[in-house]
């Protein structure tokens, strides 16, 4: 069993199968996490929105209100991390899964030992954002700008050319691990453990996805749909010359 982490995590588990949900909170309670656990959409909904968890676990088909409507009302407003559990497994479930803003996803039927570790993973860099929030590095300012991007590392917002992005916390890390190394190639094995916190799998298409959400925000604010290139067989960059 992984240790629980330092300080109890608040999860909030909408899941309206009554055997795995019990199932699944008392696991997560044992660990020494507040689990809560709403069996309706709807429900989860208005509890997510009140604020105050550390992780949604979101199952996607859900009764009163299906899970992806959730993701897409609770991304209007807040950026808390989401993993979605769902039997919907094959590639395109899990792509409009992670294009609407989930940060992970996890295939039923899952083990306990797999969710723990995604679990522990998510609330391992919720805790290094929120040091980050309180403690800036050295040198760091609150806003970053470059060229038409401006970054505020307060409350992970970022703008291009003064419109919003709207960017879930993924997304912000994303944008500004390649805005420091702008110019330069980011591997996906790099990003991966950077931004993700897990290893890269040739499978696995879940930072694509994310690069692909960026890239689609960044061009509805304005920006040149050469800005965040993939080169092929490397990785990703951010083109210094056209922010």
């Amino acid at each position: 069993m992984n240790a629980p982490a330092l300080m109890p995590a608040r999860l909030l588990l909408i899941e309206d199968d009554p055997l795995l949900g019990e199932r699944v909170q008392h696991h997560l309670a044992g660990q020494g996490h507040l689990v809560t656990l709403c069996r309706r959409g709807d429900e989860g909904l208005d509890a997510a929105r009140g604020g105050g968890f550390d992780l949604v676990l979101l199952d996607i088909l859900l009764p009163g209100l299906d899970g992806l409507s959730l993701l897409a009302a609770l991304r209007e407003q807040d950026g808390v991390p989401v993993m979605l559990l769902s039997a919907l497994g094959d590639e395109q479930d899990r792509i409009a899964g992670l294009s609407s803003g989930a940060d992970d996803y996890l295939p039923k039927p899952f083990s306990l030992a797999e969710l723990s570790v995604r679990v522990d993973a998510i609330l391992r860099r919720v805790r290094l954002e929120r040091r980050r929030w309180h403690v800036p590095p050295e040198g760091q300012q609150a806003s970053t700008r470059y060229g038409g991007l401006a970054l505020n590392h307060d409350n992970e917002t970022a703008e291009y050319d003064g419109c919003p992005l709207a960017l879930t916390e993924t997304e912000f890390r994303l944008l500004d691990a390649l805005c420091q190394h702008r110019g330069q190639v980011l591997s996906k094995p790099y990003l991966y453990q950077a931004i993700l916190h897990r290893s890269f799998g040739r499978h696995d298409r879940a930072l694509d996805l994310h690069v692909s959400h960026l890239r689609r925000k960044l061009r509805a604010a304005g920006g040149s749909a050469q800005l965040l290139r993939t080169v092929w067989g490397q990785g990703y960059m951010l083109a210094s010359e056209l922010l």
